[in-house]
């Protein structure tokens, strides 16, 4: 009799939790708390048919962060993070196409492509042959497109979106990749390489503004002091090389995140219809644990996290945005040790280099929920497109 009422009561709290998590339309609801006290119905196999179809997404990478960056960067700040607001957590498996430590490059292939490849490999299979990016697919349907990161614009996350070659150094050669595929807005360092390079005399910015961009730079104007037109491409140089750290006084990547989401939403579509794909990435999370600098990558961290947050609030205004997190791989092995307080943490680090963690996801809007479980690196490109609607490739 006990164990039948314990079993009742248990199917009265399901029952509520499924009523909670939909709207009289049958819709998901994603709002905060009520999303995160319902969303245990959402794992339920036979819900499926009800995931809404997400017309914008807005994919942030945070390079190098795992799960320990994660946790030193709340405690830093009294426990407080947008990223552990999200109501779908899951986890993929970064490995490589060869050995089990990926490199940024091989890891952003595998979410711009749906396939593993070799390190060092920029939007190319095993085999090096070109892959076409989720980011050339949404070109392709009319989407308006756009990429933000605080590396140099050429560097292997964003170039992995965008650009095919076999290794990730090929910067020049990247830099004329963005030339092929008609990307609506990025913002990111290395102006050099498409204006002063060694291997042609081709001037890319030149080229860009012949082509309708409207082009900027860090020299000419800082990015929070641009009136920018919805109706033309757009381009903002933050540095010549790579921007400088956060600590150091960068402050662009808060600006050119948010203005990039209003800019994508309307750009050449001012009824709001055919959708938008925006990758941001934090990179210098991973340089700060190539460093093995604890307050580098918690100071990078803390201003992504309040870029998720802008994410996570125009998602929720918008109704109709998936936002995903995740890193490519984890950096220097992190550690919090024994002894540490919020003021002061004991910080150790096992590596200069990546390691074979785990990687979290987290995920809110419209089709989250696809992205709970355990799974590879190369099935976030295949969920995504779900999430989208976009059909799978044969």
């Amino acid at each position: 009799m006990k164990n039948s009422l314990i079993l009742l009561v248990l199917c009265i709290a399901l029952f509520g939790c499924k009523k909670s998590a939909t709207d009289k339309s049958g819709e998901t609801r994603y709002k905060g708390n009520e999303y995160n006290a319902a969303g245990i119905s959402l794992f339920n196999s036979s819900h499926q048919g009800e995931i809404k179809k997400a017309k914008n997404v807005i994919f942030l990478i945070g390079d190098g962060m795992g799960l320990t960056q994660v946790s030193a960067a709340s405690i830093k700040n009294k426990n407080e993070l947008f990223i552990k607001q999200f109501p779908v957590v899951g986890i993929h498996d970064p490995q490589p196409s060869e050995g089990i430590i990926t490199d940024s490059a091989a890891g952003a292939t595998a979410f711009s492509t749906g396939q593993k490849t070799f390190n060092g490999a920029i939007g190319v299979a095993p085999d090096s042959s070109s892959l076409k990016t989720i980011l050339e697919e949404c070109e392709e349907l009319g989407m308006a497109t756009g990429m933000v990161a605080t590396s140099t614009i050429v560097h292997a996350t964003p170039a992995s979106f965008i650009s095919h070659r076999p290794s990730r150094k090929q910067y020049e050669d990247i830099a004329t990749d963005f030339m092929l595929t008609e990307i609506d807005y990025f913002v990111g360092g290395g102006k050099k390489y498409f204006d002063r390079r060694s291997n042609d005399d081709r001037n890319l910015v030149k080229e860009m503004q012949d082509n309708g961009y409207v082009v900027n730079d860090y020299f000419q104007k800082d990015f929070q002091d641009l009136k920018i037109d919805t109706k033309s491409n757009f381009a903002y140089f933050t540095a010549d090389d790579d921007p400088i750290p956060v600590s150091k006084g960068r402050d662009y990547l808060m600006a050119a995140s948010t203005a990039g989401m209003e800019f994508l939403k309307l750009h050449d579509d001012p009824n709001d219809t055919k959708g938008f794909f925006m990758m941001i990435e934090g990179s210098q999370i991973d340089w700060g644990g190539h460093a093995n600098d604890a307050d580098y990558v918690i100071s990078e961290l803390l201003e992504f996290d309040k870029v998720i947050g802008e994410a996570l609030r125009f998602a929720q205004e918008d109704g109709e945005t998936l936002v995903l997190v995740t890193a490519d791989h984890e950096t220097g092995g992190m550690a919090i040790n024994s002894g540490s307080t919020v003021d002061s943490l004991k910080v150790s680090f096992s590596s200069g280099y990546h390691t074979a963690a785990l990687i979290p996801v987290y995920a809110y809007g419209p089709g989250a929920e696809l992205f709970a479980g355990f799974y590879e690196n190369t099935d976030i490109y295949t969920k995504l497109k779900a999430a989208m609607g976009m059909p799978a490739n044969k």
